[in-house]
């Protein structure tokens, strides 16, 4: 049940970030003024600094979708985008927070990482990281599956914002079977699971 309208929600699917569903996932970045000022989900993929403009980072993820260079999980009501969870492989998704630390404990990389989420506003609280992100699970189980890494911030009771935790909440990894493998900041960790082929 939606509480703006009172009128039962759609049930929630999951799509991969591909040309046809570029549309809805476009439209759902432009809402929320391009995602974080502009960044047009590019900044795990390259260093999105101040010299880079929106449209340019808006231009070159519709260019990795259209060579299938990019992966998401996108999560759709009906056919509206609400929010969706990143995964790549660390060629693809080179950039990553807290990297001194991460290099620094690092023996082998990961053939998956999972880098971001986003909700769209409005649609928080309706476990759409959740489904983004048993959804991305599963896209990589269809791509071959193994090791995945993620790097969610352990809330500790504080009250965060959504924004801030764009890198997933604990919970939401724990839920799905990951495990805590090393702290790369005072809140941020390596978790790690083992995907099958599917």
């Amino acid at each position: 049940m939606s509480k703006a309208t009172g009128k039962p929600t759609a049930a929630l699917t999951v799509r991969p970030l591909d040309v046809d569903t570029w549309p809805a996932f476009a439209a759902l970045v432009e809402a929320n003024n391009g995602v974080w000022g502009g960044c047009w989900c590019m900044g795990f993929h390259v260093n999105v600094n101040k010299d880079r403009t929106a449209a340019q980072n808006r231009a070159e993820k519709e260019q990795r979708v259209q060579e299938g260079s990019t992966h998401a999980a996108l999560v759709l009501a009906d056919d509206q985008c609400l929010g969706w969870c990143q995964f790549g492989s660390p060629e693809e998704l080179p950039q990553i927070k807290s990297r001194r630390l991460y290099e620094k404990g690092l023996t082998t990389l990961p053939d998956w990482r999972i880098t971001c989420f986003f909700t769209g506003k409005g649609h928080r609280g309706r476990g759409v990281a959740d489904a983004a992100l048993g959804g991305a699970l599963a896209e990589i189980a269809r791509h071959g599956g193994g090791t995945v890494e993620g790097y969610p911030e352990e809330t500790d009771d504080r009250k965060l914002s959504g924004s801030f935790l764009h890198t997933g909440p604990m919970s939401a990894f724990e839920n799905h079977g990951f495990t805590r493998t090393r702290p790369i900041s005072p809140h941020r960790w390596v978790v790690t699971r083992t995907i099958n082929p599917s």
